[in-house]
C-alpha cells in the first residue's frame, strides 16, 4: 500500500478539502495529513508520497523521509522544498502552473491602489473615529515596472493599461511581450527602476535572483515610487529594503511575502507606517483547491499506475 502524506498548515476547512478529495478518489492510498511540519515524526518515515507548499515543510523532514519518492508542490513556487539539502535528487517533484494569473494580479492591483490611496492612513483614521481628508495619487499616467514576465504579469499588464498606466517589464531576457509598452533584460534593472512609479515584483526565487533586489536597486527608485512583493522574501535584501523605508528612499511598500514566515512578531515590518504587510496571501483565495486538486489527482493517477513519464508539472531539479 502506498503510504501519503498531506502536510499543510491552512484552516482547517481549507485542509481537508485536500485530504478528502485524496481519500475519496484514491481509497487505495494510506492517507495522513498533519497540520504542521512538527508533527510528521509518527508518518514521514513510512511516507512515499508528500503533498504540500514549500514554506510549509523544512529540511528535516526530508531527513526522516526515508521512503520517499514523490513529492507534489501545491504552489509553482519550489523553494522549501527543491532547495533543502537532505532532499534526494532521485525524489520527482511536481507543482502547480496556470492559475495563478487572477489572483495574484488582482493582489497588485489591490496593493497599488491601497499605497496611492493611502488605505492604512484612512483605516487607522477610522480606528481614532476621526474624519481626515487628504489628497490622494492616481495610478493613470504612472508608470508601473513587473519584474518577471510569466502567466501573472501577462494577465497584470493588461489590467494596468485599462488604467490608464505605462507598464514596463524586465525578465531573463528581453523580448516582445503584448501588453508591455516596452521589456528590459534582467541585467539593466538597475537603470529601468529610475522611471518606475510602482515596482511589483513576481520574479521566482532561484540562486540567480536571491537578494537580487538590493540597497542599489532601492538607492535608484524614485523617492515617490512604491514597491510591491508578490514573489517570494528571498529575492529582496530585506536589510536595505528596511533602510530605503526608514530613510524615505522609497515613498512605501506592500509586502505579502518575507523571507521567514511567519514573519515574527518583533520584525519591524508591522511597525512601519509606510508599509502594508499582508500575510502570504496573493494567490491563496477560495477556489484554489478546485484548480490545484484536479493536478493532484492526475499525477497520482499516472504515479499509482507507474507512468511517471506521463505526470505533469515536473520539475527539473
Amino acid at each position: 500500500m502506498t503510504n501519503v502524506l498531506i502536510v499543510l498548515t491552512l484552516p482547517e476547512a481549507v485542509r481537508m478539502q485536500y485530504f478528502e478529495h485524496v481519500k475519496k478518489h484514491f481509497p487505495e492510498v494510506r492517507l495522513e495529513m498533519v497540520d504542521h511540519h512538527s508533527k510528521v515524526d509518527p508518518y514521514i518515515a513510512a511516507a512515499e508520497v508528500l503533498i504540500t507548499f514549500g514554506p510549509h515543510v523544512a529540511n528535516h523532514v526530508f531527513e526522516k523521509a526515508k521512503n520517499l519518492k514523490w513529492v507534489q508542490a501545491l504552489g509553482t513556487g519550489v523553494d522549501g522544498i527543491a532547495d533543502q539539502p537532505a532532499l534526494r535528487k532521485d525524489v520527482l517533484l511536481t507543482n502547480m502552473h496556470g492559475f495563478h494569473g487572477g489572483p495574484v494580479s488582482e493582489a497588485a492591483l489591490l496593493a497599488m491602489l491601497s499605497l496611492a490611496r493611502e488605505l492604512p492612513r484612512s483605516l487607522r483614521a477610522q480606528a481614532r473615529r476621526k474624519w481626515e481628508r487628504f489628497p490622494v495619487k492616481l495610478l493613470k499616467g504612472k508608470t508601473v515596472g513587473i519584474f518577471g514576465v510569466g502567466t501573472i504579469a501577462a494577465e497584470l499588464a493588461p489590467k494596468c493599461k485599462a488604467l490608464g498606466m505605462k507598464v514596463v517589464g524586465v525578465s531573463s531576457a528581453a523580448r516582445e511581450v503584448r501588453g508591455f509598452d516596452a521589456m528590459h533584460g534582467r541585467e539593466d534593472l538597475e537603470q529601468a527602476v529610475k522611471d518606475w512609479d510602482y515596482f511589483v515584483l513576481l520574479t521566482p526565487f532561484t540562486p540567480g535572483t536571491k537578494n537580487i533586489v538590493d540597497a542599489k536597486i532601492f538607492a535608484a527608485m524614485k523617492p515617490s515610487s512604491f514597491f510591491i512583493n508578490l514573489a517570494r522574501g528571498g529575492v529582496v535584501d530585506e536589510d536595505a529594503l528596511l533602510d530605503a523605508l526608514k530613510k524615505k528612499k522609497i515613498a512605501g511598500a506592500a509586502l505579502d511575502v518575507f523571507a521567514q514566515e511567519p514573519l515574527p512578531e518583533d520584525s519591524p515590518f508591522w511597525d512601519l507606517e509606510n508599509v502594508i504587510v499582508t500575510q502570504h496571501q496573493g494567490g491563496f483565495f477560495d477556489g484554489y483547491p478546485g484548480f490545484a486538486l484536479p493536478v493532484v489527482e492526475e499525477n497520482m493517477r499516472k504515479y499509482l499506475a507507474g507512468d511517471l513519464k506521463g505526470m505533469i508539472n515536473v520539475v527539473k531539479r
